[in-house]
């Protein structure tokens, strides 16, 4: 009997690259049939739907790769949730960064302006935040600086899925179908995080007995 296949640094390491080439191809094929008139009659809304879509699908992935590598026993994969996660935030701005140049013409005051009249935006632009934070804080050298805080600060990501969830849902006018089942997955995934969303309250609770009994 044959022994189950073990992914290893090596596997790693080259899924990775093949990450890199393909995030980084896909990404530069697309603005450049973009700028070269060659994404169909409306350009821009395929440029926001492909950046949208590719950052929700990277950030769904990143949330995958957890149960996934428990679930199968393959730890090594773990390694492939940050740059996965970092290449959901870079189609995340260029997605926003799309929708402020070609959309809004870089017209900062109207950005203002469509942040509270439009709640998509507004859920959207918020998720882009924690990404952001999330990127900027995912090394190892501000991990250890970090300490515990790391771990609290990272389990926004969450937040952010849920909200990028919402983003979708609210800014499609018709065939809520996609948006509907992106939603579906993202709280699957975050049904295998249950235990962590639970343990503040069972803490809070046992505090609350003993404080009761004293």
């Amino acid at each position: 009997m044959k022994k189950p296949l073990r992914i290893t640094k090596t596997h790693t390491f080259w899924l990775k690259i093949i990450l890199h080439m393909l995030a980084t191809s896909l990404l530069l094929i697309t603005f450049y049939q973009a700028f070269n008139d060659q994404l169909g009659a409306d350009p821009v809304q395929a440029l926001l739907h492909f950046t949208g879509i590719g950052a929700f699908n990277l950030l769904l992935l990143s949330l995958a790769i957890a149960p996934f590598s428990q679930y199968f026993r393959q730890g090594q994969l773990v390694t492939l949730r940050r740059p996965i996660g970092l290449y959901a935030f870079v189609y995340a701005t260029c997605h926003f960064s799309s929708y402020l140049l070609f959309e809004l013409q870089l017209q900062w005051s109207l950005l203002f302006s469509e942040l509270i009249k439009r709640p998509y935006i507004s859920v959207g632009f918020g998720a882009l935040l924690i990404l952001g934070v999330l990127s900027a804080t995912s090394t190892k050298s501000i991990q250890r600086r970090m300490g515990r805080t790391w771990q609290k600060t990272h389990n926004w990501v969450y937040l952010a899925s849920l909200l990028v969830a919402l983003h979708y849902f609210w800014s499609v006018k018709s065939d809520l179908i996609q948006p509907m089942i992106y939603g579906l997955l993202v709280i699957a995934l975050l049904s295998f995080r249950k235990t962590k969303f639970l343990k503040p309250f069972k803490h809070a609770t046992k505090k609350r007995i003993k404080t009761e009994q004293s």
